[in-house]
This record gives C-alpha cells, sequence and structure tokens, in this order.
C-alpha cells in the first residue's frame, strides 16, 4: 500500500479533527465516504445528526450501502441507532425500505412492536420476513442433518429381536466374520431398528427475552421451530423476563408470528424460569435442558441456584448457553456462570453455526464440554 494510500484511511478513521496529525485534506468520493462515517462517529453524529428528517437517514442509508460492503453496512446501522436513537425513524416505511436488514434490525423491530404505527406494520413484518427466510435456508437444513444422525445413533439397537433385526447393516458390519468353508456370515454383531416410541428425545428452550439477549431470542425461536417440525424430537420453547410464556404451541406456526409473541425487554427472573420449565420435564433422561442467559438474575439467586442443581441432579442434560449469536465474548454474570459449571453444568457462548453440533453431541448422550473443546470453545470452568 502506498503512502498515500495509507495517509487517506488513517484520515478517514481519524476523523479530520486537529489532533490527528495527518492534516490531509479528503476529494471527490472520499469527502462523502467521511461524510457517511463522520454522522454517526464524529462530533455532529454525538449531537444527532442524521435525526432531523427520514428522507436524511434514508439518503445516508444509501449512501453507506453504496461505499461500503453489506457486512459494514449491517455495524453502521447497529451503532447509528444505539448512538443516535434512530429507533422512531425505523417506524417510517421509507426508512425500512431502505435499510440492509440482520437480525440486529429483527429484534429491534421485535422491540418496538407496540409503537409500530399502522402505516408501518406491514413493511415491518416484511422485513423481518426477509431476514428470517434467509435464516431458515442457512440454519434449517444443517439442525435437521445434525439431529436426526445423532437420533439415528441413539436408537441403534444392538440386541435386537429376530422380528427387528436390520439385515442390510448387520451384514455389513459383519462381513469380516465371513467364513468361505461354510460360504456364510457369523452375525456376532447384530444391528436392529430402533423401537418406535412417540419421540426419542426431550427438547426444552428456555430463553432469556431480556434486552441484552435480543439477538439470542431470534436464532433460539428459529432453531425451535425447526426442531418443533422433527417428529423423534418433542421440542419446548419457554422465554422470560420477569415473567414466563410457554410459547410452545406457536412453534408450528409461521416463525415471523411467533417472533413478534416474543417480549423483548425488561427485567430477568432466572428462578422463577427455571420453575417451570422443571415441570415440563418427564423423561430426565431423555430431556436436553437448554438455558439461554447472561445469568444476571434479578430474582432470588439462592433459590435460582437450588432449581439448577436440582435439574441437573433428576439427569437432565443441562446446558447453559451465555449467548446464541455471532458476537464474540457476551457480557454475563461470570461468578454465577463459575457456580453453573462447578455443579457439572456446560456452561458457555455459542455461534447459530455451532448450535446444530451441540444438540446433536447432547441428543447423542456426549460429552458436551469434551465436545466443545474439540470445537475450541471457551467454556467457564467450576468455582467461580
Amino acid at each position: 500500500m502506498s503512502q498515500d494510500a495509507r495517509e487517506r484511511r488513517w484520515r478517514l478513521i481519524l476523523g479530520g479533527e486537529p489532533s490527528d496529525g495527518i492534516g490531509l485534506a479528503l476529494q471527490g468520493e472520499d469527502t462523502r465516504i467521511d461524510q457517511c462515517l463522520n454522522a454517526v462517529y464524529g462530533q455532529a453524529g454525538r449531537r444527532g445528526s442524521l435525526a432531523g428528517s427520514s428522507p436524511n437517514v434514508a439518503r445516508w442509508l444509501g449512501d453507506i450501502r453504496q461505499y461500503f460492503p453489506s457486512s459494514i453496512v449491517q455495524v453502521m446501522q447497529k451503532d447509528a441507532i444505539e448512538r443516535l436513537g434512530l429507533e422512531q425513524l425505523l417506524l417510517e416505511p421509507e426508512v425500512l425500505e431502505a435499510v440492509e436488514a440482520d437480525v440486529h434490525l429483527v429484534a429491534t423491530l421485535v422491540t418496538l412492536k407496540h409503537v409500530v404505527p399502522a402505516r408501518t406494520k406491514d413493511t415491518a413484518r416484511q422485513v423481518v420476513r426477509r431476514v428470517v427466510e434467509d435464516l431458515m435456508r442457512r440454519l434449517d437444513q444443517p439442525m435437521r442433518q445434525a439431529v436426526t444422525g445423532a437420533l439415528n445413533r441413539a436408537v441403534r439397537n444392538r440386541r435386537p429381536r429376530l422380528k427387528e433385526i436390520d439385515w442390510h447393516r448387520t451384514i455389513k458390519a459383519n462381513l469380516k466374520h465371513y467364513q468361505p468353508a461354510q460360504r456364510t456370515i457369523v452375525p456376532e454383531l447384530r444391528i436392529g431398528f430402533g423401537r418406535k416410541r412417540s419421540s426419542l428425545r426431550d427438547v426444552v428452550l428456555c430463553v432469556d427475552q431480556s434486552g441484552s439477549m435480543a439477538t439470542s431470542v431470534v436464532y433460539s425461536s428459529i432453531f425451535a421451530a425447526v426442531m418443533a417440525s422433527l417428529p423423534a424430537l418433542s421440542t419446548r420453547l419457554v422465554v422470560f423476563d420477569t415473567a414466563v410464556v410457554d410459547m410452545s404451541d406457536a412453534l408450528q406456526d409461521d416463525p415471523v408470528d411467533l417472533l413478534f409473541g416474543v417480549q423483548l425487554g425488561g427485567g430477568t427472573d432466572i428462578n422463577r424460569a427455571l420453575t417451570y420449565s422443571q415441570g415440563l420435564i418427564r423423561r430426565p433422561s431423555d430431556t436436553v435442558f437448554v438455558l439461554i442467559s447472561d445469568l444476571y438474575e434479578g430474582g432470588d439467586q439462592t433459590e435460582m441456584l437450588k432449581r439448577a442443581a436440582s435439574i441437573k441432579a433428576s439427569g437432565a442434560e443441562f446446558i447453559t448457553l451465555l449467548a446464541l449469536s455471532d458476537e464474540g465474548a457476551p457480557f454475563y454474570d461470570h461468578q454465577i456462570a463459575g457456580q453453573y459449571a462447578a455443579m457439572g453444568i456446560p456452561t458457555f457462548a455459542c455461534t447459530p453455526d455451532q448450535f446444530p453440533a451441540l444438540m446433536a453431541a447432547a441428543i447423542g448422550h456426549e460429552d458436551v464440554n469434551a465436545w466443545a473443546a474439540r470445537e475450541q470453545i471457551v467454556t467457564t470452568r467450576g468455582g467461580g
């Protein structure tokens, strides 16, 4: 990279204040790029320069899409919403039509659903639907493949009755025992079909819907909808703040309707959520219980820890995800996370791309901490 190019980049990064030490005058397109950045990150941005009118915002959205790649556009939009307080402007149809929609925007629109004016509701739902359909295309098949594979391995019957023998797999597994003289195979290992049951595994997702967990709620709802469509799983979705709402009956509905049924924001009562969720666990040894929360407890912390220990002791596979999102290390209560880990509850953050493999490991009764170590996921250690 040339010296001029380096100076240009540093000038755009530092913003042209007298103390930036660059002293470079921008020209042409660089000036417009600098204006886009300055609107959010400069002195003018700190005074809220985009908040004057929705046409200004729509024009700014168009400019940043022209000058920056989609991933950077999404970051700038999120920063503009947070730094300049643009939530109200997102209720304008022309602004919603111009934004680069992503999971953060979906979370914002779900949060604002009660104040969305009638003229904007259809546009807001279209934006949410666009993102949800994209996420479903990306996440549905990996989830199905991982969970179905784990279930097939879990139900393979190694002591089958005659009518339960899977002859194709049994012959294949015993080819090494072929006896040429007798022209036959000795079936030392017999593999049978799994005995059919109403569901092979129960899954309970218990999701913190406080404001800090917004994107985790979006991803959790989509994964829950996918798992609910698998006949071999019985899936329940429970969301909570200071109240608890069981959304299991809505899992077969439109995922967009499911998301708009979530109430993002509010406080957190994990103890109440665990108490309710424990009542859903009918077959502990066949249940995967996933708590998705940053563990900042606003209720009775002592009772919450007792309840968590009780669920773990029942024999259910208990996993705590501090976040289910694309971001890095989340903010969470380190002390509580350490206490969960000390109980033997795997506790870590997880990306959406990792979640299908995690569920496959849990459904297959693998050691989830060992799985996380193989995936190089940093887990919380006990004794915190």
